[in-house]
């Protein structure tokens, strides 16, 4: 049991006895846990300028931006320009003798408003909780041969952030296996099975929460009583921010306070309803076949080659409903295949390992691909080794990047890269990339979707020092994408919209969304791209059992072209150091870490959110006492024993301090 500062129960139970043994021939494990915890939320309240699922950090609040989207507030997505669809009505037919008047407001420029959204503490349980079951039973057919059949099932809750913030509610997933095992052979069948259960895209259901309260157009919704209001109040002799506020009030006017029962009624009816019937509930069905089997022939070509070869078969199963992919009419099913031959030898006896593999792989939308590798290890000297290797890798697009079709809550689609979607939404010929719009109206040709391959070379070296107390580790490596996979904006003009308009909008913040549709899609970088990087380690064995260690590493990835995102993701530079004992005192009873972390800043993209996150300083420290009567260990302990709070994503949860005590039984 793990209690964390009243935050976490935790609690973990097995039974096995080694696995039960029954006449030597069958055995069986169940086990469980149970995980109850007040998680972190999101308090990011910056305010954001959001183009289509690219963005910036933008100045201002609620109280002084109009237009004020939080990026941990929901609903204030929701925009428009009350010029156009409002005054410009009112000064040209309901009252021509203030078109002088409103022309002259805001300088002429656009006058965008936001609708008045949630924070995510107001609309999302912060209440985590997971209920874990696994069971096996093991059966020796033969002395060499055991079959397995095994099962894993979990429920729970939980938030989570990909294109949106999502409550994932009472989502369970399960996973069953049979397997055959044998020294020279396995053969291996699984299925993963998931459910969403109630789980809502936040943003989605906020929006649309406001929308069945009031609904944002015609003549009596809310943008129209905010801009009703606004032009009276400067008719009034108001300044702007004055008479911004005196509109929202007057629009918000009844708005359901958040904790209130009616609140609670609304919004649990809109996050009930799945997407795209008029609310945030995601349907997500969907399942995994996998067969593989594998054989060792080294029994035969030993004096040759430790020879294995093996094949796998996989079936996707996508089923949303039409909530997350374009599954409306019926599951999707993906077939994949491969199979691989990998062949290894001692040389110049045992100084080298070499080994040669070589796969084929097939995805029923893609072409397949033969991808080789090759790998050696070098013996310099006793205990130091030095390794190299070359490999050739293939990715097929994921699931999402092939059927994907998903209204992100800012008036843009998420959209799969298969030609399905570039006919339905008429793509080619007729729209343009957001990030390199100019006055040119030369649209934007989307080149057939491909998977993505890398040659990559890696160098390392491992070996033992300073009489074998110092264990010294390096690595470094340089690969090269062919048909890199990333995303792109793509813009379409809405009907009474010039392209000059979208630049525009861009220029002064103002919504994209207001004059076009936006789309994002995955395309392949039409130059290669590069990624390298290099890590080292040091851990070295002090007098007394004390240890210390350190390690450093780094990665980075060049020349994506402007335009492709590439959810990178990554700093540059991470370490880490350590020092602890594991047997303290005369009888060795008591062990203490002591962990410091770092990594550097870095740009975080994400379909959320994009912005520098800054670099990361926690501090880890742990104790623990032994009870050798009955095998049981005490531990206390603190993951960022110094609450330094910080974020990995962003709009992710604010991370601080996690503080426990644990005991274990029978561990050693």
């Amino acid at each position: 049991m793990i209690l964390a500062t009243g935050h976490l129960l935790l609690i973990r139970t097995y039974h096995s006895a080694g696995l039960k043994n029954f006449l030597q021939k069958f055995a069986y494990k169940i086990g469980g846990e149970v995980i109850e915890a007040k998680d972190w939320l999101g308090y990011d309240k910056r305010n954001y300028a959001r183009t289509g699922t690219t963005g910036q950090v933008i100045s201002g609040d609620r109280a002084t931006d109009p237009n004020y989207d939080g990026i941990n507030m929901y609903g204030d997505e929701t925009t428009a320009d009350i010029r156009t669809a409002v005054l410009n009505t009112i000064g040209s037919s309901a009252a021509p003798f203030l078109k002088n008047f409103i022309d002259n407001l805001n300088d002429g420029q656009p006058i965008n408003v936001s609708r008045t959204g949630y924070a995510e503490n107001e609309i999302i349980s912060p209440n985590t909780s997971n209920y874990k079951i696994n069971s096996a039973l093991h059966y020796k057919i033969t002395p060499g041969t055991e079959a397995i059949l095994s099962g894993y099932w979990g429920m729970g809750n939980t938030v989570y952030t990909g294109s949106e913030r999502y409550s994932l509610k009472n989502l369970w997933m399960g996973q069953y296996k049979f397997e055959l095992n044998n020294k020279n052979w396995m053969v291996r069948g699984y299925t993963t099975q998931e459910n969403s259960g109630e789980s809502y895209n936040a943003t989605v259901t906020a929006r649309l929460f406001n929308e069945n309260w009031k609904p944002s157009g015609g003549s009596t919704g809310w943008f129209s009583q905010y801009a009703q209001s606004y032009l009276a109040s400067r008719l009034g002799g108001m300044s702007d921010n004055a008479a911004q506020a005196l509109a929202r009030s007057t629009a918000d006017i009844g708005r359901p306070v958040a904790g209130s029962a009616a609140f609670a009624e609304g919004f649990d009816k809109v996050r009930n309803i799945p997407i795209g019937a008029g609310g945030g509930l995601f349907v997500d069905r969907s399942a995994l076949y996998m067969l593989e089997g594998q054989y060792n022939l080294t029994e035969l070509t030993g004096k040759f080659a430790d020879v294995l070869v093996g094949a796998n078969f996989k079936e996707y199963d996508l089923s949303s409903n039409g909530t997350l992919f374009a599954d409306g009419g019926g599951i999707i099913a993906i077939k994949e295949y491969g199979s691989y031959l990998q062949a290894s030898k001692n040389l110049f006896d045992e100084a080298v390992r070499l080994s040669l593999t070589g796969r084929y792989d097939k995805n029923e939308n893609f072409k397949g691909r033969f991808t080789p590798r090759a790998s050696a290890i070098f013996r310099v000297a006793k205990n130091k080794n030095i390794r190299l290797s070359f490999q050739t890798a293939y990715r097929f697009p994921s699931t999402q990047q092939q059927w994907i079709d998903l209204d992100v809550g800012s008036s843009t689609r998420l959209l799969g890269g298969v030609p399905y979607f570039q006919q339905k939404y008429s793509l080619n010929g007729n729209s343009y990339q957001l990030s390199t719009l100019t006055s040119s109206s030369t649209p934007f040709t989307i080149t057939p979707f491909k998977p993505e391959s890398v040659n990559s070379l890696e160098l390392g070296y491992k070996g033992l020092a300073l009489d074998d107390k110092l264990i010294v580790d390096f690595y470094s490596y340089y690969g090269q994408y062919q048909d890199f996979l990333s995303r792109t904006l793509l813009v379409k003009p809405k009907a009474t919209y010039s392209l000059a308009s979208i630049n525009n909008a861009i220029a002064t913040h103002s919504s994209v969304a207001n004059v076009a549709d936006i789309y994002s899609i995955p395309v392949n970088s039409p130059e290669k791209v590069k990624n390298y990087g290099f890590g080292a380690s040091l851990s070295y064995q002090l007098p007394a059992g004390y240890l210390a260690s350190a390690n450093i590493s780094s990665d980075d990835l060049t020349d994506v072209p402007t335009g492709f995102i590439a959810y990178f993701n990554t700093p540059k530079y991470r370490t880490n150091l350590s020092f602890g004992n594991n047997g303290l005192g005369e009888r060795k009873l008591i062990g203490f870490n002591i962990a410091y972390r770092w990594q550097d800043k870095f740009l975080f993209q994400g379909d959320f959110a994009n912005d520098n996150l800054p670099a990361i300083h926690t501090l880890d420290a742990q104790i623990s006492y032994k009870i050798p009567a009955t095998k049981a260990m005490v531990k206390i302990g603190a993951n960022n024993l110094l609450n330094q709070y910080y974020v990995n994503a962003v709009g992710n949860s604010i991370v601080g301090g996690l503080y426990y005590v644990s005991f274990a039984y029978n561990v050693f």
